[in-house]
């Protein structure tokens, strides 16, 4: 075999074998150790699968999606985890999907997510996630899905998610929102998918369109008839018994006042 020839079938070998990404396996790491499993659902999920993830399309990690050789889709759905969201899950700069609904995560949602830049769906619904939506996640200009419903999330909804234009499902239902809908979200213009009142119903303190005026904290109509009505007729039966109290006691004067005049009559 000559020497080209060694060279070439060097460099096919070498194209052949997949390379990790060190950002992928850093990523891996610590998101596994943020986690709990308490069904074992990611007994593959190990440190010498980390290092290589991916061959080709290929994954060696269940709910792991590969494309060419990285990490672009995680989708670890209804697996009973526990624990909290990595930072370091910002380290899988090529992820273009992030599933990790219904299950028992709980903690803030990173803002260190704005690093996956490639990121177009987000679903971190039914979880127990708590703390504000980090406005940073902007800068993931390519989302086109947020879920985060069925959370404990709070604070208000970051003004700047209006300006994802690609945006076109959205969903912060049954948490603990409060304050207004961002206007650019609520109410959008020109040929932007518009959300539904379904997509902020479930937030006490939430308001704004598309959600129903809220109701007055003070006393309804109906009650305040109520109210009216039950003093009405309170008045009607005390002032009837002060009419009948009277009577009874001008009857009583009266009779006493005969039995005078009828003992100073003279008999005849």
């Amino acid at each position: 075999m000559g020497f080209w020839s060694v060279v070439l079938f060097t460099l096919l070998t070498c194209a052949s074998v997949s390379i990790s990404d060190p950002s992928d396996e850093a990523c891996l790491t610590h998101f596994t150790q943020s986690l709990k499993d308490p069904t074992n659902s990611l007994q593959n999920w190990t440190k010498s699968n980390f290092a290589n993830p991916c061959s080709g399309f290929t994954s060696y990690l269940p709910g792991a999606t590969c494309n060419n050789g990285r990490i672009y889709k995680l989708s670890l759905t209804n697996l009973s985890l526990q624990g909290s969201i990595s930072p370091y899950l910002a380290n899988c700069t090529n992820l273009q999907s992030l599933d990790l609904s219904s299950n028992q995560i709980t903690g803030p949602i990173p803002a260190d997510l704005q690093s996956l830049v490639n990121l177009a769906v987000l679903n971190l619904s039914s979880n127990r996630l708590d703390g504000e939506i980090p406005p940073q996640i902007t800068m993931c200009a390519y989302l086109n899905v947020i879920d985060l419903h069925d959370n404990f999330l709070s604070g208000q909804i970051p003004q700047q998610l209006g300006l994802l234009v690609r945006l076109s499902a959205f969903d912060v239902s049954n948490n603990k929102l409060s304050g207004p809908i961002p206007v650019s979200l609520g109410n959008r213009s020109g040929n932007l998918p518009r959300f539904n009142a379904t997509s902020f119903l479930g937030n006490k303190d939430l308001y704004g369109y598309p959600l129903p005026p809220m109701k007055t904290k003070g006393l309804s109509v109906l009650a305040i008839v109520g109210i009216g009505l039950g003093s009405g007729f309170a008045s009607l039966v005390l002032s009837f018994t002060g009419v009948c109290i009277w009577l009874k006691a001008t009857e009583q004067k009266m009779t006493l006042e005969d039995g005078k005049i009828s003992q100073l009559m003279p008999d005849y």
